[in-house]
C-alpha cells in the first residue's frame, strides 16, 4: 500500500506511526499536498493526507473517519498576507502547492469581504509574491515564519469560523476505493495515538528542524491544530465543498463515502 503524507509539520502527529513503521505492508512518501491529490487520481498512490476540495473532484475516494488536519478557530498556518488593507486588494498570489485554501480564499474575500482580485499561482516565497501582487497566500511551514506585525493578516480559518461558526478542515486520509480491501483496518487512528504519545518529541524535533519555538510548537500542535473530525467538522467540509460548488471551484457532489474502518483507537 503506497501511502502520501503531507510534506508540512501540522502532518506529523496524524502520520507518526506510519513512518518507519509496516515493513512490506506499506510505503510512505511525504509530498505536497497537490502532488499528494494528483497521484490519489492517476492511481500512483492508493491512501493519502489529500486537500479536502480534492473529495469533489477525484471520483472515488474514500474518506478515513474520525480523522484530519483541522481548526476549530485560528489555524496559524494557513494565511492571506497583504501589503494593502483586504479592501484595496486587487491582486493575489497563489501558493502552488494549494488547493483547498486557495478555493477557500477566494470564497473568503468574495464572501466576507465584497472583492474578487485576480489571482496567480505562484512558489511559496513571501518576497516574490508580494513583488508581484498585493497579497500572497501561504500554507504550511512558510505561514508559520511570517513577520505577521509587517503586514494585514487574515487567518483562513478565523475568517471561516466567522463567516459559518463552523470549523474547517484542510485535509482528510482519503483512500481510492479500488485499494480499500487492502488497507489494514486501524492504521491511521494507531498512527495519530502513536503521535500524541510522543507529542514532546514531535515538538522538540520540529523545533530543531525549523528554528520555531517549542512553546509556538507545541501550541500550534494543541490549540491551533485539530486531528480529529466529528460531526462539527463533517458539517463545515460539507458547508465548503458546498460554497465550492456553488462558487464553480468544484464540482456538486453527493455526501462523502466513508471508509469502513475503526478508528477507537485514536486516543
Amino acid at each position: 500500500m503506497r501511502i502520501g503524507i503531507v510534506h508540512y509539520v501540522n502532518s506529523r502527529p496524524l502520520s507518526r506511526g506510519l513512518l518507519g513503521a509496516g515493513g512490506g505492508d506499506w510505503i510512505c512518501e511525504l509530498l505536497p499536498p497537490a502532488v499528494i491529490a494528483d497521484r490519489l487520481r492517476d492511481g500512483s498512490l492508493d491512501v493519502g493526507l489529500v486537500p479536502s476540495i480534492e473529495l469533489a473532484r477525484i471520483p472515488g475516494l474514500l474518506v478515513v473517519p474520525g480523522l484530519a488536519i483541522a481548526a476549530t478557530h485560528e489555524v496559524r498556518s494557513v494565511l492571506l498576507v497583504s501589503q494593502v488593507p483586504v479592501a484595496e486588494i486587487r491582486s493575489v498570489a497563489l501558493d502552488e502547492n494549494s488547493r483547498t485554501s486557495a478555493a477557500l480564499v477566494r470564497i473568503l474575500l468574495a464572501e466576507r469581504y465584497g472583492i474578487e482580485p485576480e489571482y496567480r499561482p505562484a512558489r511559496a516565497d513571501l518576497g516574490a509574491m508580494l513583488a508581484v501582487a498585493d497579497a500572497a497566500l501561504l500554507i504550511g511551514d512558510p505561514a508559520l515564519a511570517v513577520p505577521r506585525e509587517q503586514y494585514v493578516v487574515l487567518d483562513l480559518a478565523g475568517e471561516w469560523l466567522e463567516l459559518t461558526g463552523l470549523p474547517f478542515v484542510f485535509a482528510v486520509w482519503a483512500a481510492r476505493a479500488e485499494a480499500a480491501p487492502r488497507i489494514p483496518a486501524g492504521i491511521f487512528a494507531a498512527s495519530l495515538a502513536t503521535g500524541l504519545a510522543q507529542l514532546d518529541a514531535i515538538v522538540g524535533e520540529t523545533a530543531a528542524e525549523t528554528g520555531l519555538s517549542e512553546a509556538v510548537l507545541r501550541d500550534y500542535f494543541t490549540r491551533n491544530l485539530s486531528f480529529r473530525m466529528g460531526p462539527a467538522e463533517q458539517a463545515g467540509l460539507a458547508e465548503y465543498l458546498r460554497r465550492a460548488a456553488r462558487a464553480g471551484l468544484a464540482p456538486a457532489g453527493g455526501p462523502l463515502e466513508f471508509l469502513p474502518v475503526a478508528v477507537s483507537g485514536a486516543g
